[in-house]
């Protein structure tokens, strides 16, 4: 059995929002980064002279242009004629590529983690079995879930919103803040007033220095947060090491890293306290080793995901349910219609948790008309 693939594929789906910008890009402040108006993902399918196929996908909210060359350019000539079967050999061979060029993170790790969460769930295709199955079985089948993010524009408007997920079962929340000491803390006070049932855990968005992180983080002791997400930017391995020794309210990150040698240095000089891998930009092959890397530090997973698609979120699924200790999952109340939009079934999804797929491979069901309209348009 050979590969004859991979095939990349755009997709961008609307989300209801007008773009505000010519290119679609813009920052929201007061954050840094660039956002799109839209969804925007790569997809990759990768297939087999015996007719299987499998898919995977790159988190890759701006630009997905980018990852796509790296698969059609740098990755499918080398990947083509090889035995689909040895998911862990290709991803070595994948990594050796541009290693030596410093190319184990940003757009081309993007490309390697689509091309080796397809090459997962092409083996789950060809040996019927799925993903954690191959992954030596589950540790849970249903995952647990914090709902990520309240996206209102008020305080008042939150916590009403607050107050409806946890009549609806949530049990805990991100709150998507970085807008100033006294806004964030405003904003959790009025969350927690409304539904004291939550755990709440607050992300800063790398927004803070080390002295106000502090501040901040001694009041979120004092709540009781649930954990304290990229409170310095995201380089700044020393400043997350300092507040992590000085505040009980665990730090969490990881959505910036993407390699294991990324993980183990904020590991080993206990810097993190909630890993955060998103699968959609490390792949399966090595978001399973970062994860077992977390176990040795007794550092528990809890894997990032925001706009990635179906494939992206079954993928994310199916590592929490084998990772040792995961204590829960980000749901993406907003991107999940988006999320299900290109699957013909849908995943078992809500406020309290998912269900791990038990179809071959990812089990999901991938609508390829769907997609391949949703390329064709751009």
């Amino acid at each position: 059995m050979k590969i004859q693939g991979p095939e990349a594929y755009l997709g961008r789906l609307d989300d209801g929002e007008e773009l505000t910008a010519d290119r679609g890009y813009v920052v929201r402040e007061p954050w840094r980064s660039l956002y799109s108006g839209r969804f925007e993902t790569l997809l990759v399918r990768v297939d087999t002279d015996q007719g299987f196929s499998g898919w995977g996908e790159a988190l890759a909210p701006v630009g997905p242009e980018i990852p796509r060359a790296v698969v059609d350019r740098l990755l499918a000539g080398w990947l083509v004629g090889r035995d689909p079967r040895g998911v862990r050999p290709l991803w070595e061979g994948m990594r050796q590529l541009m290693r030596e060029r410093g190319h184990l993170v940003g757009h081309q790790a993007d490309a390697m983690a689509a091309v080796d969460i397809a090459l997962w769930d092409l083996y789950g295709k060809i040996t019927g079995l799925s993903v954690a199955e191959l992954l030596g079985g589950p540790m849970r089948t249903t995952v647990p879930a914090y709902v990520s993010g309240l996206p209102e524009p008020t305080d008042e408007a939150r916590a009403a919103l607050a107050a409806r997920w946890a009549r609806e079962g949530a049990t805990m929340t991100k709150l998507a803040l970085g807008k100033g000491i006294a806004a964030d803390l405003a904003t959790f006070d009025a969350v927690a007033a409304a539904a004291p049932s939550l755990a709440i855990a607050v992300d800063a968005h790398w927004a803070y220095r080390i002295g106000e992180a502090i501040e901040l983080g001694r009041e979120l002791d004092k709540r009781g947060a649930l954990f304290f997400e990229a409170p310095l930017a995201p380089e700044d391995v020393e400043g997350h090491r300092e507040l992590a020794a000085r505040l009980s309210t665990p730090i969490a990150l990881g959505e910036a890293l993407r390699n294991r040698y990324e993980f183990a240095d904020w590991l080993a000089r206990r810097a993190v306290q909630l890993v955060q891998p998103d699968v959609a930009r490390t792949g399966i092959t090595e978001a399973v080793v970062i994860a077992d890397l977390a176990s040795t530090h007794h550092v528990p997973v809890a894997c990032h995901h925001s706009v990635g698609l179906g494939i992206a979120l079954a993928a994310g699924v199916h590592v929490s349910a084998v990772a040792t200790d995961s204590p829960f999952f980000e749901f993406q109340a907003n991107a999940l219609p988006v999320a299900q939009s290109i699957l013909r079934t849908p995943l078992k999804a809500g406020p309290t948790g998912y269900e791990l797929p038990t179809g071959p491979g990812l089990g999901v069901d991938v609508d390829v008309e769907k997609i391949t309209e949703l390329s064709e348009e751009h």
